[in-house]
């Protein structure tokens, strides 16, 4: 493992966590060049199914790029990266339970947005803006309208719906 710092090759473990899943071990280290202190995180690597864009192309599924747009969708709202992490763990279980070789963007990006709603109704309107590509006011309104519709529902039940 190379040091962040000084890219030495060079370096001791000090300490391993599990987390809390069991699925991730954290590990801190110290480069014996420069004498800094890192951490590191392991996990497992799953073998998961090629992805097919809206376009027809094939990519290797990236949780990052997933981990970037939410992060990008909740800034400055009231959700933890570790409740972002939870959600894309969550995305990760239902494509390997699948067990398909190939496996629809549109599915995750969907799956995605349902946990999203549950999570942060703002966050999930800028990720489904920009995942659902709205041409125009109008359809961005009728996603908003959808939203107050519900958020009334629950004031007059005094309970959160689920989707």
């Amino acid at each position: 493992m190379k040091c962040p710092f000084c890219r030495d090759l060079e370096n001791k473990v000090i300490d391993s966590r599990l987390s809390k899943e069991g699925e991730i071990i954290r590990r801190r280290r110290e480069c014996i060049q420069c004498e800094r202190r890192f951490t590191t995180y392991e996990r497992a690597e799953e073998a998961f199914p090629a992805i097919v864009k809206k376009d027809g192309r094939r990519e290797t599924f990236d949780r990052r790029k997933i981990i970037a747009g939410l992060t990008r969708a909740c800034e400055k709202r009231p959700v933890a990266i570790e409740a972002i992490e939870a959600l894309v763990d969550q995305t990760e279980r239902v494509i390997q339970e699948r067990g398909e070789k190939e496996i629809p963007s549109s599915l995750i990006g969907e799956a995605v947005m349902r946990d999203l709603h549950r999570l942060d109704k703002v966050a999930y309107v800028r990720f489904a803006s920009v995942y659902r590509s709205f041409e125009d006011i109008g359809e961005f309104m009728e996603e908003l309208e959808t939203l107050l519709k519900e958020r009334r529902s629950e004031a007059r039940s005094g309970k959160p719906r689920t989707r």
